[in-house]
């Protein structure tokens, strides 16, 4: 294990998500896996009538950097606009590629750039966006 890598902060964010969170009356729920690693992320978001994020639960059966991330979504991204979550997730993107800075609206995301030298682990942090994005293609329409 690459202590640069998988550090004490990493590791004590994935460790903050609740095992088995789920929202009962969710607007919408998916589960995506990244074929490179095998992890798996379950997302289930309620929004609001905006289009904002008012509830999530994310559940998370991956590496820890995978599951860090999904602790930063879990904490943070509730009142995001579904469009400023597609905004983030592709300079998130665009950061581990070292084509753009880290977004520095979560200090969190921070402790994500040491994977930037790792692009096999860059899949494991995009895949709670990926989720939650995937989840909001059941939203009703007229959201």
């Amino acid at each position: 294990m690459d202590s640069a890598l998988y550090n004490r902060d990493i590791l004590r964010l994935a460790s903050a998500l609740v095992a088995n969170h789920r929202l009962q009356d969710a607007d919408g729920t998916a589960e995506v896996r990244s074929p490179l690693c095998g992890s798996r992320i379950q997302a289930d978001i309620v929004t609001d009538e905006n289009g904002r994020i008012k509830q999530l639960a994310l559940r998370a059966n991956a590496c820890a950097l995978g599951q860090a991330s999904a602790a930063i979504l879990q904490d943070n991204a509730v009142g995001l606009a579904l469009s400023e979550m597609k905004a983030l997730r592709e300079s998130v993107a665009m950061a581990l590629k070292r084509e753009g800075e880290m977004p520095s609206c979560w200090p969190e995301l921070g402790l994500l750039s040491a994977a930037c030298d790792y692009p096999s682990r860059h899949a494991a942090i995009l895949l709670p966006y990926d989720a939650i994005l995937a989840a909001t293609k059941f939203v009703k329409a007229e959201m």
